[in-house]
């Protein structure tokens, strides 16, 4: 396992029984002392963007639920660091947020594809000491983040994916049951 940091993915053990984070895969976007924070990458919310931004009517795009830390807020991640300023790079071209009103007007002119921007509602947080006690518990396993895994053409494969990322005894995990005492 690797150490949490920016862009670290957090994989949910499977057994992991927070309806929050149920066989979820969590981008690492900040890791420091005093918290981190980071985006469920295969979770969707219930609306598409174009239910929640009057303003991009025309665009019909998912939305993920990025955590149950301020759900009223909306986020993205993208690979446009030339065209969306004020993005924080947080892996080798993947950026967290940016200029908002121009990523809208790149995309209405359709100067950038929706498959390189990632929409999220709200975002996962931890404070100081709370994700390391959780990996402590051995909670949630780590992989390094590849933009193939952050914008997965199939989020609803995210997790089993990643667990294969892990390679090992880890891919039989794909195969265990939500709740063991059920077999």
């Amino acid at each position: 396992m690797i150490e949490p940091a920016p862009g670290v993915l957090l994989i949910a053990d499977p057994f992991l029984k927070d309806p929050n984070f149920l066989r979820s895969v969590v981008f690492l976007c900040e890791h420091k002392t005093d918290g981190s924070f980071g985006f469920v990458l295969n979770r969707r919310f219930d609306s598409n963007l174009n239910q929640l931004v009057p303003s991009l009517a025309e665009f019909d795009l998912p939305v993920y639920y990025g955590g149950p830390v301020q759900p009223d807020t909306l986020h993205f991640l993208h690979q446009y660091p030339e065209k969306i300023p004020g993005g924080t790079e947080i892996i080798k071209n993947v950026y967290w947020g940016g200029d908002f009103e121009i990523l809208g007007h790149l995309l209405r002119t359709g100067e950038i594809s929706p498959s390189r921007i990632r929409f999220f509602v709200g975002y996962s947080g931890w404070e100081s000491g709370q994700l390391e006690a959780e990996l402590e518990g051995k909670s949630w396993l780590t992989v390094q983040a590849t933009r193939p895994l952050i914008f997965h053409a199939r989020p609803d494969e995210l997790w089993r994916d990643s667990l294969r990322e892990l390679g090992g005894d880890y891919e039989m995990m794909i195969n265990f049951p939500l709740d063991p005492q059920l077999n």
